[in-house]
C-alpha cells in the first residue's frame, strides 16, 4: 500500500511526481467553473433568492414525487436489490465540475472498485445548475467504464433548475413538470418567479446521445425519485434530498420517519452533513424535529450518516447516550474545488476531540494549498506561500496538537507564516479564539474559490468504499491527488470498522 498524507509529504501529492494519467479520459475541451465570475454567480441564483422570498423546493419536489408515483415507482420508494451478505459499494460526493479534479478521481477509482455492487452519488451531481446536457462530460464520460448501477442525492447545484436535469437522468426520463399557475402580483412568490432560473428552451438535446456511454444492461440504474432507500445485503441505505436550503418537507420527514423503522442496520446518505467543521448541523424538518434526531433514535438502528456539499473528507465519531458509536461522515471531495480544513477548530463537540477526528486533506495540507493560490491570485507568492512543512508546523501551534505529519526539525514558524496562517483564517483552540473575529472561511472562499485555479496536483479528492458483512461495514477514505503514484496505487487516508451487532 502506497504513503498516505499522513505518513510523508510525498504522499499528500507534494514534490516533484509524476502527473496521472487521467486526462486522456478528458474530452478535449472542458468548462473552467470560476465562481468570480458574475456570470456565474447570476445562473446559480435560485439559492439566494429562495433565502431571501422563500424556498419553494418542497412543493416542487412533492410534484415530481407524485409524478414518479403516477407512472408507477414503488410507494415506499424502497430499491430491492439482490446483494449478498457480503459486498461493497461506493461513495462519491459533489463531482460535477467537469475539470481535472473531477476526473482525476476516476483512474482510482475504478480500479479500487472494480468489484464494487454499486456506487452512490452524495450531493451536486452537476455544476454549476444541474443543466442536463451537462451531464455528457461530468456525469456519462468520467464514469463510463465503472460497469456498475449509479444512484444519486441532489445537492443544491442539481436543484438550480428544479431538478429537472437530474430527473431525466436518474428517474426514467422522468417529463418535465407542467407550469405551475402564476403567482397573485407583488408577493414574495411572485418577485421570486421574476428572477428564478430556468433551463433554456433547448436543454438536454445531447442527453440521448450522452446516455451511450454508459448503456450496458449491468449499468443501469432507476431510481424512484430524488430521495429514497436501498435494501442491499444486510443493511439499509437511505438518501435523502436536503433542496436548496438544506432541509426537509415536511412529506419527506414523514418518510425518512417511517423506513428508518425496525432492526435492519441502517447507513444515511445526505445532501447536507450532520456534523462539519467542529460544530453539529442537525437539519430541520419542516414541521418539527431533525434528521439528526432520527439518525440518533435507538430505534432505528443507524450506524452511520455520510453527507456530501462540503468538498473534503471528514469523520466524527460520537457516542451516544445509549453507548453506541455514530460515525458521522463528511465525504464531498469527488471533483468539485476543495474547502479547507484549516479553517476547522480544534475539535471539540458531542464528545469528539483531536485525538478521534479525521480529516482530508490535513490541515497543514489544506493551509499550504491556500497559500499557494493566494500567492498566485494576488501576485505576493514570496509573501503568501508557505511549505508544506511551514504549514504544518503552524497549525500545530495554532491549535496546540501534535503534527499529524513531522515538520521536520529545521522548521520554523516565523512572523511572516504566523501573519500568512492568521490572513487564511486558520482555526484556534477554542479559547484563544476571538468573539469578533470576521468569518474568515466564508469570505475568502466565495472570493476566491479555487475552482478555477487548481488545474494542476496535487487536487486533494477523496471517495470512499465500504464493505459491508453481516457482522459490520468498513469504511475507507481514498486519495486522488492527480499524481501517478496515487492514481496506481490509491493510498488509504482513513479507515473506520463499525460493528452492525
Amino acid at each position: 500500500m502506497s504513503d498516505s498524507s499522513r505518513d510523508t509529504a510525498e504522499g499528500a501529492g507534494w514534490g516533484t511526481t509524476e502527473r496521472g494519467a487521467y486526462q486522456r479520459l478528458m474530452p478535449p475541451k472542458t468548462e473552467k467553473i470560476s465562481w468570480l465570475n458574475p456570470r456565474m454567480l447570476w445562473i446559480a441564483r435560485n439559492g439566494v433568492l429562495a433565502s431571501w422570498f422563500g424556498d419553494p423546493t418542497g412543493g416542487t419536489r412533492s410534484r415530481w414525487v407524485a409524478q414518479r408515483a403516477a407512472s408507477g415507482a414503488p410507494a415506499d420508494k424502497v430499491i430491492r436489490r439482490d446483494d449478498p451478505d457480503r459486498f461493497s459499494f461506493l461513495v462519491i460526493g459533489d463531482t460535477g465540475e467537469g475539470d481535472d479534479p473531477q476526473y482525476a478521481v476516476v483512474p482510482g477509482l475504478l480500479s479500487t472498485g472494480q468489484d464494487t455492487r454499486f456506487a452512490v452519488l452524495a450531493s451536486d451531481v452537476i455544476y454549476p445548475v444541474g443543466s442536463a446536457d451537462d451531464y455528457d462530460t461530468k456525469f456519462f464520460r468520467p464514469y463510463r467504464d465503472y460497469r456498475a448501477p449509479i444512484y444519486a442525492i441532489p445537492g443544491n447545484h442539481d436543484w438550480y433548475e428544479d431538478l429537472g436535469g437530474f430527473m431525466r437522468v436518474f428517474c426514467d426520463d422522468a417529463p418535465p413538470l407542467p407550469p405551475e399557475p402564476r403567482p397573485r402580483p407583488l408577493t414574495r412568490a411572485w418577485l421570486r418567479s421574476l428572477l428564478w432560473h430556468r433551463p433554456g428552451p433547448d436543454d438536454g438535446r445531447r442527453l440521448a446521445e450522452a446516455r451511450g456511454q454508459r448503456s450496458a444492461p449491468a449499468q443501469q440504474a432507476v431510481q424512484p425519485g430524488p430521495y429514497w432507500a436501498i435494501d442491499a445485503g444486510p443493511v439499509r441505505i437511505i438518501g435523502i434530498d436536503t433542496g436548496l436550503l438544506g432541509t426537509l418537507d415536511a412529506e419527506q420527514g414523514a418518510w425518512l420517519r417511517e423506513v428508518s423503522r425496525g432492526p435492519r442496520p441502517k447507513i444515511l446518505v445526505t445532501g447536507s452533513p450532520l456534523y462539519v467543521d467542529g460544530r453539529c448541523e442537525p437539519c430541520a424538518i419542516e414541521g418539527g424535529g431533525t434528521v439528526d434526531a432520527i439518525v440518533r433514535d435507538p430505534d432505528h438502528h443507524y450506524v452511520a450518516a455520510i453527507g456530501g456539499d462540503i468538498h473534503n473528507y471528514q469523520r466524527y465519531p460520537v457516542r451516544l447516550d445509549d453507548g453506541r458509536m455514530l460515525q458521522y461522515v463528511v465525504a464531498g471531495g469527488g471533483g468539485a474545488f476543495m474547502h479547507a480544513t484549516h479553517t476547522i477548530p480544534r475539535v471539540n463537540v458531542a464528545g469528539v476531540t483531536e485525538q478521534d477526528f479525521r480529516c482530508y486533506p490535513l490541515r497543514g495540507d489544506s493551509l499550504a494549498f491556500y497559500s499557494r493560490l493566494y500567492g498566485r491570485r494576488l501576485r505576493m507568492r514570496r509573501f503568501f506561500t508557505l511549505t508544506e512543512a511551514e504549514a504544518t508546523a503552524v497549525i500545530a501551534e495554532r491549535l496546540g496538537i501534535r503534527p499529524t505529519r513531522a515538520p521536520g526539525a529545521s522548521t520554523r514558524v516565523t512572523r511572516r507564516v504566523r501573519l500568512v496562517a492568521g490572513l487564511l483564517g486558520t482555526g484556534r483552540r477554542p479559547d484563544k479564539a476571538k468573539r469578533f473575529r470576521l468569518p474568515v472561511r466564508k469570505i475568502y472562499t466565495s472570493l476566491f474559490s479555487p475552482g478555477s485555479a487548481t488545474y494542476s496536483p496535487p487536487f486533494f479528492k477523496c471517495f470512499l468504499r465500504l464493505d459491508v458483512s453481516p457482522e459490520s461495514v468498513r469504511l475507507r477514505c481514498y486519495a486522488a491527488t492527480g499524481n501517478r503514484a496515487q492514481e496506481v496505487d490509491p493510498p488509504v487516508e482513513d479507515e473506520v470498522t463499525i460493528p452492525l451487532r
